[in-house]
């Protein structure tokens, strides 16, 4: 039964902490739609980006799928090419 209880302990930690995470990229989302500058949007991606990583990484963990880091990694070269591709935008456009 002592064997149990950490596994529990440290399985609810983990979704303690993806629900955060989940509510954070929620946020994040609804800042981007709203957002009153581009700065302020380039942040919400950049923090969507960096909340899809977190998410997938915590995910993998707790259902034991090694897959998910992949799909972490994918997320946060994508994130990286959405943020330097709407500095561009924004650059070209001044």
């Amino acid at each position: 039964m002592s064997e149990l209880l950490p596994t529990v302990t440290h399985d609810m930690l983990l979704l303690g902490c993806l629900l955060v995470l989940v509510a954070s990229v929620l946020l994040g989302l609804l800042r981007a739609m709203r957002g009153p500058s581009v700065e302020d949007r380039l942040m919400s991606v950049l923090l969507l980006g960096t909340g899809g990583v977190a998410t997938m990484l915590l995910l993998g963990q707790l259902l034991a799928n090694r897959a998910l880091y992949d799909v972490a990694l994918v997320f946060a070269l994508l994130a990286a090419v959405l943020a330097a591709a709407m500095t561009r935008r924004e650059v070209k456009h001044d």
